[in-house]
């Protein structure tokens, strides 16, 4: 009890800098973030996933995807957690009840990350490399949506994994990027944001490109010649760094799935 309420002492002192000095990150687009803004010698540990930039490796590790190991990230004396409110809400509760500043991050469309590194820039100190760290997230994402935008539509099938297959629909970041890119999701519409669905769909649906994480997910539809994006040879893989992370490497990711989408047309 006495050790606890030292932490919390602790905390508290903490909590009077206006620049936090002890950040925890709890996911990996949080992590690449602070690192891009310039925050990255504040953050004192984060979670078994985030691994860029490469000196993140050295970090003690306090969380998976699954759990956060509560009393390490107190013995860490965190004067600030940010963690992603739909996968960690709960998990992170018992620190805000010990008086531990918890904030949330958590983009949902491709222009909101812009905001989010100036967010995160205003609560680390780090306001001017946020700033410009944001201006030229915008423009990247600005020129590919000018570049594409009469771009002739290609149907698209998004592979998510592989057991079970799924995809993504129109919200979710990878969706908007097809959409971007002039791509038509055949998931587009789905009411889920991940998916679950049979071969039969895709064969009903005969994309014209199919895109998956690696070459082995791709190799399954070899057994379908009848598929449009078989008979051309239009089976692409993705970064799934720079894609399924929300990140500002994203417009990367983005460019290059927009020049697969161009050599399908």
């Amino acid at each position: 009890m006495v050790r606890v309420l030292g932490i919390l002492l602790l905390l508290a002192a903490n909590h009077a800098c206006a620049r936090p000095e002890r950040i925890v990150s709890l996911s990996p687009h949080i992590t690449e973030m602070l690192f891009a803004i310039g925050a990255g010698e504040q953050v004192v540990a984060t979670d078994e996933a985030s691994d860029y930039p490469a000196r993140v490796a050295s970090l003690p590790k306090v969380a998976n995807y699954r759990s956060l190991n509560l009393e390490r990230i107190l013995a860490l004396q965190p004067d600030l957690v940010v963690a992603w409110r739909s996968a960690q809400s709960l998990q992170v509760a018992p620190l805000e009840q010990l008086g531990i500043r918890v904030v949330y991050s958590e983009p949902r469309r491709l222009h909101d990350l812009a905001d989010e590194l100036e967010y995160l820039g205003r609560l680390t100190g780090q306001e001017h490399q946020a700033s410009q760290v944001a201006a030229h997230y915008r423009r990247e994402l600005d020129q590919l949506a000018r570049q594409y935008r009469d771009a002739a539509a290609v149907s698209v099938f998004y592979q998510l994994g592989e057991s079970p297959l799924m995809s993504v629909n129109g919200d979710t970041w990878m969706g908007q990027a097809v959409r971007l890119c002039g791509g038509e999701n055949i998931t587009e519409h789905s009411l889920s944001p991940y998916p679950q669905i049979d071969p039969e769909f895709v064969l009903a649906q005969n994309p014209g490109v199919i895109l998956a994480e690696n070459r082995a997910q791709l190799r399954r539809w070899l057994d379908w010649p009848e598929l449009k994006a078989v008979q051309k040879r239009q089976l692409f893989t993705i970064d799934a760094d720079s894609l399924h992370r929300f990140t500002p490497r994203t417009p990367a990711g983005i460019a290059t799935l927009c020049r697969q989408l161009e050599l399908a047309r």
